[in-house]
């Protein structure tokens, strides 16, 4: 479980010291010291320090955007990402290297919390208010990361304290809903030590030079989110109304742009509730897998599904294939919610590269260059290529660019939904989440922005489909699946790209590229199973359904 050996930022720390646990103290900041245990908290920057161990192993960006390709939104084309493409098909076992490499980066966040928390006491000097934000923050890192367990293996160990090597090869599994209900308590108690969004240093000791630190709004917003996962409607409607128009727990609202909110000019907006810390000496060059080779001089292997494309409504606010909705199959990329201009590179789309230049990407069979068409080895298979998150101010293709991992937005999608599963989605709501999100997406017609006044189930399937395409290439996708219970649906079918009417393509009987054939079991593909080498070492960790 615990005591896998790993380098870089899979590095797992030793489970009888502290040796090698923590860095310096920008969040932005690989690790570059070391410690140990007796010459370690003698003061305040040596806890900002081990706390700032616990952010690096957050997330990294491989998890963040292969997570994409574990839903319809996307595919990986080969075995990058750590295998999860493997995952996707339905063609894994315990061995998996994504399988693998979760349960380890988990729980070495995890111990560094611990070591956080219990040794916070030991350092000499320190205000209280200080020290009890960055218990605060351990404590908040620790469930974000049981809660990211919990979601892809279910019933996993659970520990609070240091537990030996002895311990961590006899500790069984927890239940997932007790972890769940330790987060929430977590999530609920930490809230009056953590500071608010104002970055005055007023605010508990909050200031400038914290920005990116955990904040009361997202301990808030995550935990409105866990209740989602637990389909506690009014629990998390209780909580998002601690955040929509208010400020006592953070001002927050919606940028002006959509597509702002992705850049390095735009980082720290008022929108961001938690975002992942780049820059400085952490950087990440996932981008170039994402973009069209032209662009990122490498092949395109992280690339949208026709299925994401298709999803996009139309600028009168209805889907695609509804009657009415003026969609063109000839000119499929017409009267298109504006946010898939902002997230999707397509055919005809236009792209300032690295070097200013601006490029028209072609992607259809027979194109002149055929770099960027289904047709080249090096190219999208679907014939589409990501574009949100693309950062043209990267150095040599390595961005600084920080990833959001919770915003507004998402808070008012939650909100809508949990009041139409309560059957409480008024033309108010409406307007206050919808309407406001759409509005900011730049639709002016108003069969697109008014209340449809429709069934629930019909306004389930709205709602479904904004989360979609508001949160698309966000990571979040994967999850909302296998809490709706849909990905047996979703994910048993073909990963598909454009229409083709020539050249010799595995297509569907419509035309449409088949990347790729992949299979979801229920129950069995809803958890991950165990993993191998943890099973190896713990015969107590038992083993998922089916696995």
């Amino acid at each position: 479980m615990v005591i896998k050996v790993h380098c870089m930022k899979k590095l797992l720390v030793s489970i009888l010291c502290a040796a090698t646990l923590f860095s310096c103290r920008k969040l932005d900041q690989p690790i570059t010291r070391d410690y140990n245990e007796g010459a370690y908290w003698r003061n305040e920057e040596d806890l900002q320090a081990a706390l700032t161990s616990c952010y690096e192993n957050m997330s990294n960006d491989g998890y963040f955007f292969g997570d994409e390709a574990l839903s319809d939104n996307a595919y990986v084309n080969g075995d990058g990402f750590d295998q999860v493409t493997r995952i996707s098909s339905g063609a894994y076992d315990p061995s998996n290297n994504r399988v693998q490499g979760e349960w380890g980066y988990r729980f070495t966040c995890i111990r560094k919390c611990n070591t956080v928390v219990l040794n916070a006491d030991k350092v000499p000097g320190i205000d209280s208010v200080r020290k009890h934000r960055i218990l605060a923050e351990a404590r908040f890192i620790r469930a974000y990361s049981y809660f990211q367990l919990v979601n892809w293996y279910g019933d996993v160990p659970f520990y609070t304290n240091l537990i030996t090597i002895d311990e961590a090869k006899t500790i069984s599994r927890t239940d997932k809903v007790s972890i769940l209900n330790f987060i929430q308590q977590e999530l609920t108690a930490i809230r009056a030590d953590l500071p608010v969004n104002n970055y005055s240093g007023a605010a508990n000791g909050y200031a400038e030079k914290d920005k990116g630190r955990i904040t009361r709004g997202a301990a808030i917003a995550l935990s409105a989110r866990v209740h989602m996962f637990k389909s506690e409607w009014q629990a998390a409607i209780d909580d998002c109304e601690l955040l929509i128009n208010k400020s006592d727990n953070g001002s927050y609202g919606l940028q002006s742009s959509y597509s702002n909110i992705f850049t390095v000019a735009n980082e720290y907006n008022n929108e961001v509730i938690l975002d992942f810390q780049y820059g400085g000496g952490r950087t990440f060059s996932t981008q170039r897998t994402f973009l069209p080779q032209t662009v990122a001089l490498l092949r395109s292997t992280l690339v949208p599904t026709q299925d994401l494309v298709d999803d996009y409504i139309m600028l009168n606010g209805k889907g695609i294939s509804e009657p009415g909705s003026g969609y063109d199959e000839n000119n499929p990329y017409q009267n298109r919610d504006p946010r898939f201009e902002a997230t999707i590179l397509h055919d005809g789309s236009t792209i300032t590269d690295f070097e200013g230049k601006v490029q028209t990407i072609l992607t259809k069979p027979g194109s002149v260059p055929a770099t960027n068409s289904v047709e080249d080895q090096g190219a999208s298979p679907t014939g589409y290529y990501f574009y949100k998150y693309y950062d043209r101010t990267a150095t040599n293709y390595n961005s600084g660019l920080n990833l959001i991992a919770l915003r507004y937005a998402d808070v008012l999608l939650m909100y809508a939904e949990a009041k139409n599963e309560l059957t409480q989605l008024d033309a108010g709501v409406w307007d206050m989440t919808i309407r406001a999100l759409r509005a900011r997406a730049k639709f002016t017609d108003e069969a697109a922005l008014g209340f449809p006044g429709s069934s629930q189930e019909t306004l389930r399937t709205i709602i479904r489909r904004e989360r979609r395409a508001e949160l698309a290439f966000e990571g979040i996708r994967a999850f909302d699946i296998r809490r709706w219970k849909i990905a047996d649906q979703v994910m048993n079918k073909p990963v598909r790209g454009i229409k083709v009417t020539s050249g010799g393509f595995n297509t569907d009987p419509n035309g449409y590229i088949i990347a790729e054939n992949r299979q979801f079991t229920n129950p069995k593909h809803y958890l991950w199973p165990v993993p191998t080498f943890e099973r190896d070492q713990n015969t107590n960790l038992g083993q998922n359904q089916d696995w």
